[in-house]
Order: C-alpha cells, then structure tokens, then sequence
C-alpha cells in the first residue's frame, strides 16, 4: 500500500511498514491541499492536527483517487467525518488501546500537580519565592473522583486513582458497565455534586458546544477540581476562568483546547490551571504501541 503519514508516526513503526513492502511519505498538508493528496494514496495515518473531512473525500471520489483507509494514532476520530467516509468506501480505524495508560497518567499527573501545587511552586521558587505558607495542599486519598465517561482512559485512571485511596463514581452514555465496582449515576449531575476532581473522558459533543459550561460547573462541589485531557471545547473555558476567579473551583488543568496552540488569554495566565501541549498520549511507550497497532491495521488492509 502506499502510505501518506500527516502528523507523524513511530520511527520504528515505518521502518517496518517498509521493510514489509509499503511506500510510506510523511508530510504534512493544509485542509485546502489534502483532498488532492489524498488521491494518490491508499492510506492515510493522522493524528490529532490532520482532519479528513467530507469535502476530502469527495474530491478524492471525484478524482477516482485510490484511498480505502483512514487511520487515526489515537482514541478519538472526531477529527474525521467517519460515517460519511465509510458511506464512500472509505474505512476509518483507530488505536484505542494504546495510549490509554500514558493519557491516564498524565491526568493523575494534574491531579498530584494541583493538590500539592507542584506547578506553582516550581514557578515562584525559581523567581526566589518561599511560598510554603502558601501552598498547603490536599491528599488524594479520601477524595472523590468523578468519571465523566467509562472507556479505557478512564477504567486505566479509575484503577490508579483507587489505589490512592480514592473512591470512584462515574457515568456513561451507555449506562452501567458490567464487572465493575464503582458506583454509577446516570445524570451527570450526580457525579458533578459529589466529586472532588471531575475528569472528562468523552468525545466531542455531536454539535460542537461546550459540555461543561456555566450550568455545569454550579453543579459541582465548591472548591473542587476539573480535568480535560479528552477532547478541545468539552469545556467552556471562560465559564471555567469565571468559577476559578471566584473561588468557585480550587483549580482545573487541561490538555486539550478549541484552538492549538491556545489563544484565551484567561487560561494562559490563570495560574489556578494547570497546562500541558495535548500530550496525553505522548510517551515512548504509547506512541511505539500505536505505530504497531497502525502496522497491523495496514496489514490486514493489504491481503
């Protein structure tokens, strides 16, 4: 098959695709260049920055182009119109196993980092503060987490999390999940009123709004804590800055944003929050799982 990699891939990974036969090209195409791209390919692997969208796929119809298959390194394929591609003969596929441990550490990362303010300290010390009055903290243990979807990611966290000492609630779209222990609601109005930290694990809202905006974050206890290493815009950030100015929520951290690299200046200089570069899946272990994953799929395709 001939391989077009947009956002990169596992050097290893490649090497094996080659050594196996396929052609692999790693470049990177701007949304007005990538539906002619896409013709001369038969396969596409994309990770976050890259979005196959239906108007690619037409041109890639109109123009008797070769692609057959859409691969996203990662969980979420919100980045391309899956239904609509597969509508044309286009296959879309993922890695959903792989990075759900590195995505779960980071998140207990941000929870450990503004608990104990760990970023903010790092910060003032080396300005030649000594803020230690400052920063008194709060153990995890005894804390209530709050898992606003039940997938791997959060199954991954939830595991870690009890063995903190943390008890466990969450929800689902699809409801209770059979062989596990956590206590389950419904409503996420439930999780939101008796978490200490609320951690989003779900894709995009189909029609792209906020799903943790000002209505939601009343909701939640006072002097608690939100985390969304999942997907850009589930939260509504400035509704998110307002409920920190106020002393609403204790502290919040984030991965993912509606636009990257960020541009709302109240995140960038709330030091209440804690950022990192959409990084949830950015470990050598991860990434050397997902470009195996991405083999194997292109693989299967190739027989």
């Amino acid at each position: 098959m001939r391989v077009l990699v947009t956002d990169g891939m596992d050097k290893q990974a490649m090497a094996k695709l080659q050594e196996q036969g396929h052609e692999v090209v790693t470049k990177f195409y701007e949304p007005d260049e990538l539906g002619k791209a896409l013709c001369d390919f038969d396969c596409v692997v994309v990770r976050s920055k890259t979005k196959v969208r239906a108007n690619h796929i037409d041109e890639v119809k109109a123009n008797n182009g070769k692609l057959k298959l859409v691969i996203r390194g990662g969980v979420g394929v919100d980045n391309i119109d899956v239904k609509y591609a597969e509508e044309h003969g286009v296959a879309v596929r993922n890695t959903p196993k792989a990075s759900s441990d590195s995505v779960a550490e980071l998140t207990l990362g941000h929870m450990l980092t503004l608990a104990r303010f760990i970023g903010a300290a790092n910060v003032t010390m080396r300005k030649g503060e000594w803020n230690k009055k400052a920063y008194e903290g709060i153990e995890l243990n005894g804390k209530t987490l709050g898992l606003i979807g039940m997938g791997r990611i959060s199954r991954s966290l939830a595991k870690k999390a009890e063995a903190l000492g943390m008890k466990i609630v969450y929800t689902d779209i699809l409801g209770k999940m059979d062989g596990l222990n956590y206590e389950f609601h419904a409503d996420m109005a439930d999780v939101l009123k008796v978490a200490d930290f609320v951690s989003l694990h779900i894709p995009a809202a189909a029609d792209g709004k906020p799903v943790i905006g000002a209505e939601q974050i009343a909701q939640m206890k006072d002097g608690a804590y939100l985390l969304n290493v999942a997907r850009g815009g589930l939260v509504d950030e400035d509704a998110l800055c307002d409920a920190l100015d106020s002393g609403k929520l204790a502290g919040a951290a984030l991965d993912v944003f509606p636009v990257e690299p960020p541009k709302n200046e109240r995140v960038l200089s709330n030091d209440k929050i804690s950022l990192t570069p959409h990084i949830g899946g950015s470990t050598k272990e991860a990434q050397g799982r997902i470009g195996m994953e991405i083999v194997d799929i292109i693989n299967s395709f190739a027989k």
